[in-house]
């Protein structure tokens, strides 16, 4: 076997090394934290931190990921081990929960031995996201007493609020401030230096307040004394398991499942950011290992830290050089450094370990969601709950259901819509997402996005029919997005097509893939087929329906049909890409474009500005050609804009003057262009100018009846000079 992943640079020998004493520094605290939440006593954090990541370094195929002691793991197992009355630091707990690194590591290499990597695909992002804030908050809740002094609670949110109260007999004041301080600071040290290892500081710190003030004295607890060596290696005890095997065997499945899952995603997360691959069947293999190398040192299991990870790469780290120098580190922390651990406040390490955890915590990603995604939404906050009330065990199972439920909910309701034409453009438009698109005289023609089974036929056929109207003949169904359909599908199919022919309509399915005529054929539904219901391409379907081009459009006479020409342009592009918001994203480029101007101005000169041609302006914004109607809106809100920074000071009014001249050539050349195309279009180019001026008086009445005076007070100066 190689190892790839300990591929030594000498250009990045440096970044390496230090990357992992920083990995093992910032490892101590959180790695004692999670251990004491596991349910062993909190040396065994450190232990966890050595050998696993020296076998990790040597199996994986990941040359920067960081494995260690971590949340979730930990949480797992301690909160298991609390319901079964298993007392933390018992020495039942220290049998019991190598034993369970031990099982978790053999299901990993049944993983890989059935290559189960493949299912993490099937794992979305907002489940994920949900089943870790979940934990992520029960740890919280499980942590809050050791702040004010008192004792951590285990099992879910209720039991833990009632500790919580329960606790407060035992508040101590200097405990809570020594605890919120380091959280607080910890904190601010994230967000404004990113790359100071300040968990490391607040260690020191509690240690030497410890040292010189004796604070243990006014009632703040401190961390038991912690032995110092390497770990004593063990051959961890199975059958300690017997008397609650069935309880340890699902543990330690989902486990397993939960490193499996958050690792190889974090991990598949990293390569795609520095493009390289990694190996998920030999990542496996790597997690198998470590957790057997945690099992002997009588560790709880080991997991990949993102937040760790995440320290590495800020420090530059490319290969696992770096958990080969923090295990050295580690080596030597471990065999020198523990007697001064017993000097360390309690409250600042639950700091320490909490501020770790409000960093799992994904409220981000759920509002996010919210706006976004209702569906997504409500799977996450499920998710959620479910770890909070019923534990971490069935909060893995719902995740698993609600993976699979998120797509089948996706198939169930696919992307469709009803389609149109935009007169002398090819293709067919989104009725809802182009204005100028029309549908097509006595036709209903519809698109569905998805494959055709029982779930969706419903949809389908509810959105047919009642999108009929009284004058409606032909029904055409763009089925380019349907791959493939079931039995009950086709039969839903046939008998729809039998409804409207009660109505007098004719049904007819273009563009689908051969495949799907065969399965139609395969059901018993071949007369479907001979019947003429289905053609291979949208135009042969409408010509069946006795269309020729161009297409008789509702709400346009003959006369009309090519008014909306645009030659090779596209027409509304802004509406097709933005929808409704498209005179918002259209203001947005607007103000670049105004603000790019002020910025100019301050370090060009007047001559240099006037120079200054539409074309380039217009560049700013990153979009690149713009369709003639919209640049003739677009260059209507930048003159508002314009207009704007000259009442505020920042522009001279004899910049705007010249850029006033060049916007009125452009506006000029556009209306030129569309005359070449068709004298109508005139007409809707000005229509579109009013709806343009509606919307920006709407955007601010008073800002723009501002403008427009201050517009015209510059023009009278003008004339008069």
């Amino acid at each position: 076997m190689t190892f790839p992943s300990i591929n030594i640079n000498l250009r990045n020998l440096k970044n390496d090394i230090f990357s992992g004493i920083i990995v093992a520094l910032v490892s101590i605290p959180i790695a004692m934290g999670y251990a004491q939440i596991s349910g062993l006593p909190s040396v065994y954090g450190l232990y966890g931190s050595l050998l696993p990541v020296l076998v990790y370094a040597f199996f994986a195929s990941s040359p920067q990921f960081v494995i260690g002691v971590d949340a979730m793991p930990a949480a797992m197992t301690g909160a298991s081990l609390a319901s079964l009355g298993i007392a933390t630091g018992s020495v039942e707990a220290m049998k019991i929960i190598p034993a369970i690194s031990i099982l978790v590591a053999l299901w990993l290499l049944i993983f890989r031995l059935i290559q189960a990597g493949r299912v993490v695909k099937y794992i979305s992002n907002p489940v994920m996201g949900g089943f870790i804030s979940g934990v992520g908050c029960t740890i919280i809740l499980m942590q809050i007493p050791k702040l004010f002094g008192g004792n951590a609670g285990t099992g879910e949110i209720i039991v833990l609020i009632e500790n919580i109260i329960n606790e407060i007999p035992s508040f101590n004041l200097l405990s809570l401030i020594l605890g919120l301080g380091t959280i607080i600071i910890i904190l601010l040290s994230k967000k404004f230096f990113p790359k100071f290892p300040m968990t490391v500081v607040m260690l020191g710190l509690g240690i030497i307040i410890t040292a010189v003030f004796k604070i243990d004295r006014f009632g703040v607890k401190l961390l038991p004394a912690v032995e110092g060596g390497i770990p004593r290696f063990i051959i961890p005890d199975l059958f300690s398991l017997k008397s609650n095997l069935t309880t340890y065997i699902i543990l330690s499945l989902t486990i397993a499942l939960v490193i499996m899952a958050q690792t190889l995603l974090a991990a598949n997360n990293y390569a795609m950011k520095y493009d390289y691959k990694i190996n998920n069947n030999r990542e496996l293999i790597a997690y198998s290992a470590m957790n057997v190398a945690a099992g002997i040192s009588g560790s709880c299991p080991v997991n990949g830290s993102v937040s760790r990870s995440g320290i590495a790469d800020q420090f530059g780290c490319k290969s696992q050089l770096m958990s080969v120098t923090a295990f050295f580190t580690m080596l030597i922390v471990v065999l020198f450094c523990t007697p001064y651990f017993v000097y360390l406040p309690v409250p600042v390490l639950t700091g320490i370990v909490m501020s770790a955890l409000i960093g799992i915590v994904d409220f981000k990603q759920a509002k996010r969601l919210l706006k976004c995604d209702k569906i997504e939404f409500l799977i996450f906050i499920t998710a959620f709950i479910g770890v909070l009330f019923l534990g971490t065990i069935y909060g893995v199972l719902i995740g698993v259901l609600l993976s699979f439920a998120s797509v089948v909910l996706k198939a169930v309701v696919p992307p469709r819509a009803f389609l149109g034409k935009i007169p002398g453009h090819h293709g067919y438009y989104n009725l809802e997402r182009n204005s100028n698109s029309r549908p097509i005289q006595n036709t209903v023609i519809y698109r569905f996005g998805g494959n055709l089974f029982f779930a969706n036929i419903g949809t389908f056929e509810n959105d047919i029919l009642s999108s009929i109207k009284e004058d409606t003949k032909y029904v055409i169904v763009d089925a380019s997005g349907i791959g493939n359909i079931d039995i009950t599908a086709s039969d839903r199919l046939v008998s729809l097509v039998e409804k409207l022919k009660k109505k007098n309509i004719r049904f007819y399915m273009t563009e689908q893939q051969g495949h799907v005529n065969d399965l139609l054929r395969i059901y018993g539904d071949e007369k479907f087929i001979e019947d003429g219901h289905v053609r291979r391409t949208m135009s042969l379907a409408l010509r069946d329906c006795g269309f020729t081009k161009p297409y008789p459009l509702e709400g346009l006479s003959s006369g009309d049909k090519y008014l909306y020409i645009e030659a090779d342009e596209k027409l509304a592009e802004f509406e097709w890409a933005f929808g409704k918001d498209a005179e918002e994203k259209m203001e947005q480029m607007a103000v670049k474009m105004a603000e790019s101007v002020s910025d100019a101005a301050e370090n060009a000169s007047f001559d240099e500005i006037a120079e200054i041609s539409i074309e380039q302006l217009e560049s700013k914004i990153g979009w690149g050609k713009i369709g003639l109607f919209d640049e003739e809106a677009l260059l209507e809100h930048f003159e508002i804009r314009l207009e704007q920074l000259v009442s505020k000071g920042r522009l001279d009014p004899k910049i705007l003057n010249e850029l006033e001249k060049l916007i009125e050539k452009r506006k000029e050349l556009v209306e030129y262009k569309v005359s070449l195309l068709n004298p109508k279009a005139k007409e809707l180019l000005h229509k579109r100018m009013e709806v343009v001026e509606k919307h920006l008086q709407k955007l601010n009445p008073k800002e723009f009846e501002h403008i427009r005076k201050f517009k015209q007070m510059l023009k009278e100066k003008q004339e008069e000079d």
